[in-house]
């Protein structure tokens, strides 16, 4: 058993809790709104997850000392935005080895440093990791088959995060390339709002194929070049989490994508969806790297033109459709061998 503090109430976090709760844990939960922490112990329900009641062993608190103070294991799991200056106001109650794992998926804008990173910059001393994969709060919290990643340079941190999380519905994976996992969950969300604008305009299930196979394209070249690993961009934290953004009504960038498809400005769309747009903020930063590293992102590119400068989406997609004719990278003339049919 152990004493584990989720930093954060939104749905995702939430949903960790309660699992965590159920394989035993002893489990408290930060918010930074007193009220907020007061109407979730005397209710016990998450307002965006109203047809679940909450385990009366989970409590909640607007305290980060009593929170973070002394627990085995602190969830990070506030929306991406508020990465810094929550992991500011932690930093004084995290002890040396204390163990952090970020939930959160999300490139910072300006720094263009992943969640992890962000923890590492601000609390130097602590063990960080990250829990990332295929997964939508609404599944999770009522039990439905799920499977994820646990990444930490520190291997030990790696499958102790497996450890407490892993149950018969819940299965953790471990990998040692952070960075990877990162960008992956990341960089998924700005296709994902791509996905989204597609469906949005009446396109096909031929277009959501091909922005999923060449967004794994795009993720994959920009991730390689900056030291991540071709395996984990093949697996869950990268295609896997790719393929349920980029389909589900779950998900917040695809629904974002769908209004702004739809004709309605990114400000109003994110207004509807009710929630952090986190592929609004990657997708930003994305470009940035892109051109840190010298990568083409031409699906980022689109985004952001729609996102930041107004232009007319089906004016962008039928650009896309339209750019210079090529090979797909899959497989190039010049790399078959001798004597190939």
């Amino acid at each position: 058993m152990a004493q584990i503090a989720v930093i954060g109430c939104g749905t995702w976090g939430t949903a960790l809790a309660r699992l965590l709760c159920n394989n035993g844990h002893v489990v408290i939960m930060w918010s930074p709104f007193a009220k907020e922490a007061e109407a979730l112990s005397r209710t016990h329900i998450q307002p965006n997850l109203p047809d679940v009641v909450l385990p009366e062993s989970l409590t909640f608190t607007a305290d980060m000392e009593e929170a973070v103070r002394a627990k085995d294991l602190v969830v990070m799991a506030v929306a991406s935005p508020f990465t810094r200056s929550t992991a500011v106001k932690m930093a004084p109650f995290v002890e040396k080895g204390q163990r952090v794992v970020t939930v959160t998926k999300g490139i910072e804008d300006g720094t263009l440093l992943t969640q992890a990173e962000i923890l590492g910059e601000i609390m130097p001393d602590a063990t960080i990791g990250a829990l990332s994969g295929p997964t939508h709060a609404e599944e999770v919290i009522i039990g439905l088959p799920t499977a994820i990643i646990s990444a930490s340079i520190d291997r030990e941190m790696a499958e102790y995060v497996q450890s407490v999380f892993m149950n018969p519905v819940f299965r953790v994976y471990t990998s040692p390339d952070v960075l990877g996992v990162e960008l992956g969950g990341s960089l998924k969300n700005v296709i994902a709002l791509a996905a989204g604008m597609a469906d949005g305009m009446g396109y096909g299930d031929n277009v959501k194929a091909a922005l999923i196979t060449r967004g794994i394209h795009e993720i994959g070249r920009l991730a390689i070049r900056m030291g991540a690993k071709h395996q984990t961009l093949q697996g869950l934290s990268g295609i896997g989490d790719l393929i349920v953004t980029c389909a589900s009504m779950h998900s917040r960038n695809r629904r974002a994508g769908i209004l702004i498809g739809q004709g309605k400005g990114m400000d109003e769309a994110m207004r509807e969806v009710g929630q952090v747009v986190e592929g609004v903020y990657s997708a930003k930063a994305a470009i940035a790297l892109a051109k840190k590293y010298d990568v083409e992102l031409p699906i980022t590119e689109a985004v952001n033109r729609i996102l930041f400068e107004g232009e007319n989406p089906g004016d962008v997609v039928r650009e896309l459709m339209m750019r210079d004719r090529k090979s797909e990278d899959a497989l190039s003339y010049e790399d078959l061998p001798e004597g190939w049919r």
